[in-house]
């Protein structure tokens, strides 16, 4: 059993995580796609970040319906990324330079190439039948409920053979899982101790909150909405206590950094996941504050994304973990999401200055910090052509969906441009070569067009880059005790184009002011705040995104998407 020797208990607090989406990282083979070589090759590259954990997404053998998260067999790598040695190997690349792997665990539901479901599907008596989520048909032979896949369409799948439904909650190929079963817990034990005893150092389980199912499996009558059957599987009745179980059996042997990818779920679940006391996860993702551009929680709709909700819901996260003792994991982008940079400010005339706003925002908060890959060189949502190009799931099957809905193919294709997951699935943007120094082949999906200006062997040399604003905010954390334990107070009191906030403890105070608007701005301090500047024994200026920085002052005039950090010392 590898358990880490001397490392503290709470050492993901001070870290901040670098995520790679392996099949658009870096392409070894001419094929194509990214392998797990790849990553390996650009280590010292994630490594000058000041990153100390790299999460790897999927690389398990899977038939790719679902980009990886639809895992055929738990135990061996696809081919399609390398080896088992690869793998190997960069843990212990990883190891030689300090830092740690984090891997993707998909347990919320298999493929259906997988073994166990090939057996289940072969008989109702089969020993693996029970390994999955199986009803008869409504009585007028339809599905069983009216739930509803998230990628659209019902969530379940007819199996002509044995006459019986099977619960697919994403994909039609996902088959859910059935965790009431013992026997599906303890594969789920074994896969996990298989890759710890492999060297990994921590998880990302994949929509682990919706592995248990109201088991009555109701229709959604729609009082509560969305009305598609998420409540009857989201933060289920039995969810803590597997998780626990995940625990007591594996995390806390191990000695693991785990966070747990929440879909749908609420505050008060989220402190009981991360709370040490609770002994469940490290960490947990939410999504709240990633759907403030959702009209009425819809995906699939269009509307500017509302600000203020947006400042809301991060400040109600970090006033609420840290009254319940639990744990942020901190992200404004990853690979299901578009880019925040195109979302949420300007990815053109001010790109630079708008990608370090968002970092500097989101860097000072509680918790610890995911950075995308591509993120920390300002890759922008691409500049979409022909529907074609798309190679996601949810986004072919969306625009079909769109169109059936009653919007022109010309409006489902805006809305799918603007949605889809692939806008944050391209390629790394390496160097100006061609294909942007990701493969010597044809990538697997198309490059974004402007990286002979965008790309990261110009901004690892340029100290000014986005890149190096990355670095110095990576290397505060470490380095600055208020950005772990400071206290989170809000200070812009709903200003319509400003964020600011500080970070409290007994010696320091942090202060974050982010204009988001392509106007110069004024912010005033609220009066409160102002006692703390009279009283400081000295303020300094930490980072800045523009070449001359305002002062901090009760007054603070502010240029278009100027965003700054100060650290404050107090009088004792």
């Amino acid at each position: 059993m590898q358990i880490k020797g001397n490392q503290p208990q709470d050492w993901w607090k001070t870290s901040t995580v670098y995520q790679v989406y392996p099949k658009s990282f870096k392409d070894t083979t001419g094929r194509g796609t990214g392998d797990i070589r790849g990553v390996t090759e650009k280590l010292d590259y994630i490594k000058g970040l000041g990153i100390d954990i790299v999460w790897l997404q999927p690389v398990y053998v899977s038939p790719q319906n679902d980009n990886g998260y639809d895992v055929a067999d738990y135990y061996n790598i696809d081919p399609a990324f390398g080896t088992m040695e690869d793998f190997d190997e960069l843990v212990r690349e990883l190891k030689i330079r300090d830092m740690h792997l984090m891997i993707d665990i998909v347990v919320n539901h298999s493929s259906t190439e997988h073994r166990w479901f090939k057996e289940a599907k072969s008989s109702r008596n089969n020993a693996y039948r029970d390994y999955y989520i199986w009803k008869d048909p409504a009585p007028d032979g339809g599905p069983p409920n009216n739930w509803q896949s998230k990628f659209g369409g019902s969530a379940w799948q007819y199996d002509e053979g044995t006459g019986q439904y099977f619960l697919t909650l994403f994909d039609k190929t996902q088959a859910d899982l059935n965790w009431e079963n013992k026997k599906v817990r303890q594969e789920v034990v074994d896969i996990l101790t298989f890759w710890a005893e492999k060297g990994v150092s921590g998880f990302r389980m994949d929509v682990i909150n919706l592995i248990s199912k109201d088991q009555r499996f109701p229709n959604d009558d729609g009082s509560i909405p969305p009305g598609d059957g998420r409540r009857f599987y989201t933060d289920g009745p039995r969810v803590h206590e597997y998780v626990k179980e995940l625990n007591e059996k594996v995390f806390r042997p191990y000695n693991l950094v785990t966070v747990g990818e929440m879909s749908s779920t609420t505050l008060e679940h989220c402190i009981c996941y991360s709370k040490p006391e609770e002994n469940e996860f490290s960490m947990t993702f939410n999504f709240h504050h990633l759907k403030v551009d959702y009209p009425n929680g819809q995906k699939w709709e269009l509307k500017p994304y509302d600000f203020e909700e947006l400042k809301q819901l991060l400040s109600d996260w970090q006033i609420g973990m840290q009254q319940g003792g639990g744990w942020n994991a901190l992200f404004l982008n990853n690979h299901d999401q578009p880019r925040a940079l195109t979302r949420f400010t300007d990815d053109d005339e001010y790109r630079v200055e708008s990608a370090k706003l968002l970092a500097t925002t989101l860097h000072g908060l509680q918790g610890t910090p995911y950075v995308y890959q591509g993120e920390e060189i300002g890759m922008p949502d691409p500049k979409w052509g022909d529907i074609s190009e798309f190679r996601d799931i949810e986004s072919r099957n969306m625009y079909e969906i769109l169109q059936q809905r009653g919007k022109t193919a010309e409006e489902a294709a805006h809305i799918v441009r603007v949605r889809s997951r692939d806008n944050s699935r391209l390629p790394m943007l390496w160097d100006d070569s061609e294909q942007a120094g990701f493969t010597t082949g044809t990538p697997w999906i198309k490059i974004d067009e402007r990286y002979p200006t965008i790309n990261a062997r110009s901004q690892v040399e340029d100290p000014k880059s986005i890149y190096h604003h990355y670095r110095k905010l990576i290397e505060l954390r470490k380095n600055l005790v208020v950005l772990t334990d400071g206290i989170y107070t809000r200070l812009d009191e709903q200003h319509p184009q400003v964020y600011a906030y500080t970070r409290k403890n007994k010696e320091q105070s942090l202060v974050v002011i982010s204009n988001f608007s392509r106007n110069e701005v004024r912010f005033e301090l609220p009066v409160k705040f102002a006692a703390t500047l009279s009283t400081a024994s000295s303020k300094e200026l930490l980072l800045g995104n523009t070449e001359k920085a305002p002062e901090l002052a009760v007054s603070v005039k502010l240029p278009p998407f100027g965003s700054y950090m100060w650290l404050i010392n107090t009088v004792n």
